[in-house]
């Protein structure tokens, strides 16, 4: 706009101070060397500082500071640089000290007053970002916390799966560790409460690389002895979890364990441990203490949370273990004795081997037996009651005792023996289903020998003979025991000629099913390890056997061996 002698309104004197003045947006001005020439009233507002107190004052001096408030040295001033460099830039999240002694977050604009060909000075925008800077801040500190948060949670959801994968307690406490180092601590301790007082430490952990084998550190420590002040001493008596700092394991111990337990963080340079107990306040297992290293990184009270509940986890593995493996004895010392030795019969000879589940594994009810019969005729048998635990245990020796007396004095069929069986043990036992082969090899002993058998959903014999041959014999298969006869029906007899020199296995699933592998693929193995095994000594064959049974089964094994003479 121009008035009516055509001057614009910008020419008029005082006009862009006049601007300047009311503009909303903070203005400074400075020259060549830095010093503040003019600021409006905004940049006095956002600066808390009058203009006069400003006026002549270097810029960098007076306000620029870094986020601790300390002074910034002028050469790394982006200010400067761009004011000695002459061109137009800008800045982001610059600290400034304000008059009233809080600091702010900047971002700014320059740009250089140029003057025939030099730079007279500079104008500078500023702009409050302190609370764009502190929403970022408080982002990121929320972001950290939900992050840290997810890796605890995920941690113990990890130890919660890890744990629930074994019902070995070494094995527990070794994965325990591996996880626990380095991911929550630098090293890590399990005690355990054996009998009323005495404590064993049966596992320590550290950095990848650190031998702790001849550490002093493992076995039998001190007992646990009267509560003190000790930190590991109050977990094992059901104390709460406890924080614990470096002066505290300075501090003279109240007992010996105490002492020992002191020596070890001592010795692992710890800055900060917590130990909590291995269960509930009612049922301690034991203790877990970690350490951390770094006087940084302290454990917390968060931290205290997790640990604590962790080790109530841990307890709880450790108690099903305990109880686990006192069942575990029972079942296979029942197992063991009820299993009756092999007799001599004549020239025949016999071989037999029981392996338990692997240890973590419950006991099955796997069984063989061998009996000479009334007639004269060698009876075997080989069976597995469906189930893996105690109950299946008593189920077998039932009958075993049962099928003893069934068959002893009977020298037809054996199908039928299996049918009486089948017909009473819903009256007589505690079984409800099971599978076995009742065989007997018939004839003089100087031969010819003959097998007859029925199986009641038992897995096939297999014959080796000297010609380099093994077959499985799939004659008399009839239904599981258990699973009901339909009226008039009868389970078929299977009948097979013996050679002369020729071997008979008889066997449980256990041999050859394995999780991940069908049946025909462990029946193979079995049959191929078998035949290249067949001119050994039985007890070298029934070894060989279940030493070659691929890892990760956890069934028991029953394996009968007959082998027949020379002519």
């Amino acid at each position: 706009m121009t008035d009516g002698a055509g001057r614009g309104a910008g020419d008029e004197p005082g006009f862009w101070q006049q601007v300047v003045e009311q503009l909303e947006v903070a203005v400074t001005m400075v020259d060549p060397t830095g010093r503040i020439l003019m600021v409006n009233p905004a940049a006095e507002r956002l600066l808390s500082r009058t203009a006069a107190t400003m006026r002549g004052r270097d810029i960098h001096d007076l306000l620029h500071r870094d986020t601790d408030g300390g002074t910034i040295p002028r050469e790394s001033c982006p200010l400067l640089r761009t004011l000695a460099d002459g061109t137009a830039t800008s800045g982001e999240s610059e600290t400034c000290l304000r008059g009233d002694g809080r600091r702010i977050s900047l971002s700014w604009s320059a740009s250089p007053l140029p003057a025939g060909g030099s730079v007279r000075g500079m104008t500078v925008l500023l702009t409050d970002t302190t609370s764009d800077r502190t929403a970022h801040q408080e982002r990121v500190a929320y972001t950290s916390a939900l992050e840290d948060l997810t890796g605890r949670l995920t941690l113990v959801a990890e130890i919660t799966s890890v744990l629930g994968q074994t019902l070995e307690t070494d094995e527990a406490l070794t994965r325990l560790n591996r996880l626990l180092v380095p991911r929550l601590a630098d090293w890590a301790a399990i005690d355990l409460l054996v009998g009323t007082d005495q404590v064993h430490r049966v596992a320590v952990t550290g950095p990848e690389g650190r031998d702790t084998s001849q550490e002093d550190w493992h076995g039998r420590l001190p007992p646990a002895g009267e509560a003190t002040s000790s930190p590991l001493v109050q977990v094992l008596h059901g104390g709460e979890p406890v924080l614990q700092s470096p002066s505290e394991a300075s501090t003279p111990p109240g007992s010996p364990l105490a002492a020992v337990h002191n020596g070890f963080l001592r010795a692992v340079r710890a800055t900060s441990a917590v130990s909590v107990p291995l269960g509930t306040s009612r049922q301690v297992a034991g203790a877990l203490t970690l350490a951390r290293i770094s006087p940084d990184h302290p454990f917390d009270a968060a931290d205290l949370k997790i640990v604590g509940d962790i080790g109530r986890r841990v307890g709880l593995v450790i108690d099903n273990a305990r109880r686990f493996g006192r069942q575990r004895a029972v079942a296979e010392a029942m197992q063991r004795n009820l299993l009756a030795p092999l007799p001599r019969h004549g020239r025949l000879r016999l071989a037999a081997r029981y392996q338990p589940a692997p240890a973590g594994s419950q006991v099955g009810g796997d069984w063989y037996d061998a009996f000479e019969q009334q007639d004269g005729a060698m009876a075997l048998v080989i069976g597995d009651v469906v189930g893996h635990d105690l109950t299946a245990a008593a189920g077998m020796a039932q009958l075993h005792g049962i099928l003893r007396s069934l068959a002893w004095d009977h020298a037809g069929s054996p199908g039928a023996v299996v049918d009486r069986l089948d017909i009473a043990m819903p009256a007589i036992t505690t079984v409800t289903m099971a599978t076995l082969i009742l065989a007997r090899v018939e004839g003089p002993d100087t031969g010819p020998w003959t097998l007859r058998w029925s199986s009641a959903g038992h897995p096939p014999p297999l014959l080796l003979t000297q010609d380099g041959q093994a077959r499985y014999l799939e004659a008399g298969q009839g239904i599981l025991l258990g699973t009901g006869l339909e009226t008039g029906e009868r389970r078929p007899d299977g009948t097979e000629p013996l050679p002369p020199r020729s071997t008979l296995l008889l066997y449980t699933d256990g041999l050859v099913e394995v999780p991940g592998s069908d049946l025909d693929t462990g029946l193979g193995r079995l049959s191929r390890h078998a035949l290249a095994l067949a001119d050994e000594p039985l007890d070298t064959l029934c070894d060989e056997l279940l030493s070659r049974t691929p890892p990760g089964s956890a069934d028991d094994v029953a394996l009968l061996a007959l082998r027949l003479p020379s002519p």
